[in-house]
Formats: C-alpha cells, structure tokens, sequence
C-alpha cells in the first residue's frame, strides 16, 4: 500500500458518508479517527488504551463546556467595624463595656452580641395557706409527719388533742389536722379573749390577730365559742403521763440499780427524744427480747389503758425508774427483783401504735429524761 503524506487528510472519500467532505468540521475528523482506532488502523498501542485515553479526554472536554454555562452564587460579605485596641496600660474592656459600645443592651440581634432568651425558669415554693388533713399510714410516728410538711413535731401534737398526753396514740386511717405555719390549733371556749390566748400561748395579739386564716380585725374583737384559730408560734407547756405503780414496801432481796443503763432492745430508733415525745423508741420485729436497763423491782407490769399497752415499770431505787411500753408479752410481776440484762418481756404493737417497737423512758424524780444522754453509744 502507497505511503501517505504528511499534509494529506486522516480520511479518504471512501470514509465519508456525505457528498461533500469539505463541509465536515473537526468533530467530523475526530469521529473517524475513533473509527480507525476501533478497527486498529495504525495503532501503536493496544486498542483499549488508545481508546479509553481519548474517551477520558472527551469527558474532560464535555464537563468543561457544561462547567463553563454554570452562573456561581455571588456572596456579600457585611463589613464590621472592628474596636481599636486599648492602650497597654488601659484597663480592659468589659463585657458590658463591649456591648455598649455596639450600640447599647439593645444591640440589633444581627450584630455580634445579641440577647439571648434564657428557657429555665425557678418558680419559688409557696408556702401553704390552709390546714390539710393527713391519714396515718403503718410505721408514721408524729416526727415523721412533721417532717414530711416542714413542721416542728409539736405542731401535730398541740393541734390534735389526742396526742398532747400521748404522741404514740396512733392508728393506722387516723386523721390529723396539719396546720401551714408552726403553732397551735385552738378551739374557742366560753370567755376565751385574744388578750388572754396570747398570753396563755406566749405570743403577741397582734400575731393572732394579724394571721389572715383567722380572720379577725382587733384584739377586742370578740371570739364566739367553738370557733377554732391558729396561734402562730404558740406553744404549750409540757404534761407528762402518770401512772399508778406499785408504791409499798421494797421487797426483801430486791436490787438496787448500778446508775448505769443498757440498751433495753436491739434494733432501730425511729423516733428520738424531743419536747412532746421524752422517749426513744426502738423499732424490731414482734417478739424480739426486751431486757432491763439497769437492775431494780417492778412496780409496774401489765395492761394500761393511757396508750402505753402492755407496760413494765422497773424502779431502781436510786431515785430511777424505766418504762418498756407496747410490749408483746411482760414476762415479770410486780414485786420481783431483777437484775440488769434480764429478760423481762418481748417487743409488741399494743396500745396506740402504728408498728411493733419499744416505747423506752427514763425517769428521774419523775422528770422525764433523754435515755440517749445515760445510754451507751448505739452498737
């Protein structure tokens, strides 16, 4: 086959597939050329790689045509005054002193510092205007309840007039009055003044008269009887329990107490020592041991009707004398000597009580004392 020359065309008039090859552009060309490489018409290299290198550089060609006819987004950039930097021996610049330089705390919520809405808010506890009626539950005492309304445990005794003689008069489905400040809950009598409940309750008249539930306008207003009033911070003195207990001779042979006192029980103090309960008491299961404190003789051991239940009294002759309340069993008789450690009943619920525990006191001269100051550390 003849040589061709350099200047002569890629295609010969056989190639073409219209009448005037002159009309052709160079895309015309270039699709021939294609053409011979796929038929392997002086290919140097093999004909897949000629071929996909003049494939990529046709994708190039095409995306860069349709990249061209893009219109990019133009950008506006807002120009900020920027402050001048303080001297070095200025003072720094606050916060606030930022902000107002932007134009003051009511800067435009475009700008670089803006207010911002603060989502939490504290809403305070109001205190309680009404009185509330509470249902005891199993295992409350009067300290417990107290503490569930934020009260002073001698609130609930002095405005419930079965537990002024016995803060453990308590049954299950009770019902108590709760009063919204700590104080006390007076029933009117025949004769009753403010004056005279003031000074009775060691408050001011105006305390009582000022208190909005009681809605009184003046101390010399008149109080019809049965009404009831909240005296605000009144309180109530103190009356212990009595009871009737042995009081003949000392019986031969009895022990005399060593002016040291053990625990009585082992178990758990639910309740301790305070102005309207003088007692600790020892919860545990039913039937758990009671032992005497210190040594003496019983002049007390039986049923009693007060709230106390089933009740041992042990005097130890030292002036001393211990009580053991809600007892299960009493385990002793009155007149018997018995020494500290020994068994003399097992923990019960009888009486006034929400759950099984020991009622535990100690007296002095019949002045009621903390047991928590005369006994050991809790083991």
């Amino acid at each position: 086959m003849p040589e061709r020359s350099p200047s002569q065309p890629d295609a010969s008039p056989s190639d073409l597939d219209g009448p005037d090859q002159a009309s052709w552009g160079p895309g015309y060309h270039l699709w021939l050329r294609l053409r011979r490489e796929w038929a392997g018409q002086g290919a140097d290299q093999p004909i897949s790689i000629r071929l996909a290198s003049h494939l990529a550089l046709f994708i190039v060609a095409m995306g860069f045509l349709l990249f061209s006819r893009l219109q990019l987004p133009q950008w506006q950039v807002q120009e900020i005054a920027l402050l001048e930097a303080p001297p070095a021996t200025a003072t720094p610049i606050t916060l606030q002193q930022l902000v107002m330089a932007r134009g003051g705390p009511n800067v435009s919520a475009t700008g670089p510092l803006m207010r911002a809405a603060v989502p939490f808010t504290t809403i305070p506890e109001r205190p309680r205007l009404d009185i509330e009626i509470y249902s005891v539950r199993p295992g409350d005492t009067v300290f417990d309840i107290a503490a569930k309304f934020g009260l002073k445990p001698e609130t609930i005794m002095w405005s419930n007039i079965e537990l002024e003689l016995n803060p453990d008069l308590l049954r299950v489905n009770d019902e108590l009055v709760i009063l919204p400040v700590d104080g006390v809950y007076h029933q009117v009598k025949k004769g009753d003044t403010i004056t005279a409940l003031a000074k009775r309750y060691k408050v001011q008249p105006a305390a009582i008269v000022g208190y909005a539930w009681n809605e009184l306008n003046s101390a010399d207003e008149p109080l019809p009887a049965e009404r009831y009033l909240i005296i605000p911070g009144g309180e109530k003195p103190f009356v212990p329990r009595r009871v009737s207990v042995y009081n003949g001779p000392i019986p031969p042979g009895a022990r005399k107490g060593t002016g040291t006192f053990v625990w009585p029980a082992s178990g758990t103090m639910t309740q301790q020592y305070w102005n309207g309960h003088r007692a600790i008491d020892i919860a545990s299961w039913t039937g758990a041991p009671v032992v005497a404190s210190d040594s003496g003789y019983i002049v007390y051991a039986g049923w009693n009707d007060d709230g106390y239940g089933n009740l041992v009294i042990i005097n130890h002759g030292n002036g001393y004398r211990t009580y053991y309340a809600h007892l299960n069993i009493v385990l002793v008789r009155t007149g018997e000597s018995v020494g500290q450690g020994q068994h003399i009943g097992s923990i019960g619920s009888t009486g006034r009580s929400t759950g099984p525990h020991l009622h535990f006191e100690i007296r002095f001269n019949e002045v009621l004392r903390n047991p928590l100051g005369f006994l050991p550390p809790a083991p």
